[in-house]
């Protein structure tokens, strides 16, 4: 069965996941990259180094990020989203939103990429210490698709 997920099913695959997909465009070019996230049901938080596709959004704030939950090819769901990058360097908003960043469940066999600090997982007595581009992306739009085998997802269950 195929179908579209409820809102509340939406926010349970973005509130779950660590990893999406972040789409951008400029310059007739357009890129999609996974990230590493966290979410806090308004906000999706980013933290990464100055690269291409920071300066494909400062261009162009206008963004998509999906996110996946791929049990098999007959059990997912599938999240996409529209919304604007902000970068964050107001002190109060970027502590705020690596306070998030910080304190999302990270599996302790993650990617370096993942680690804010050297000293992850032992917090940072000053999160402002930590360099590179916070941002965050305010969602406008989101929709989701799922489908279910229930014969597969019984067998699983």
């Amino acid at each position: 069965m195929i179908g579209n997920l409820t809102g509340n099913e939406i926010e349970a695959v973005l509130l779950e996941q660590q990893v999406g997909h972040l789409g951008c465009h400029a310059d007739d070019l357009t890129l999609v990259v996974p990230i590493s996230y966290a979410y806090d049901g308004t906000y999706i938080y980013g933290h990464t180094r100055e690269g291409l596709k920071v300066g494909m959004m400062r261009k162009n704030p206008r963004v998509c990020f999906e996110v996946d939950i791929l049990h098999d090819m007959a059990n997912w769901r599938s999240v996409i989203t529209w919304g604007t990058f902000e970068e964050l360097t107001d002190t109060a908003e970027r502590e705020a939103a690596l306070t998030v960043l910080v304190n999302r469940i990270l599996p302790l066999n993650s990617s370096e990429t993942t680690h804010l600090y050297p000293q992850w997982p032992f917090p940072n007595d000053n999160l402002n210490d930590i360099k590179g581009i916070v941002f965050r992306l305010h969602l406008t739009s989101k929709t989701g698709r799922y489908e279910s085998n229930s014969t597969t997802a019984a067998i699983a269950g």
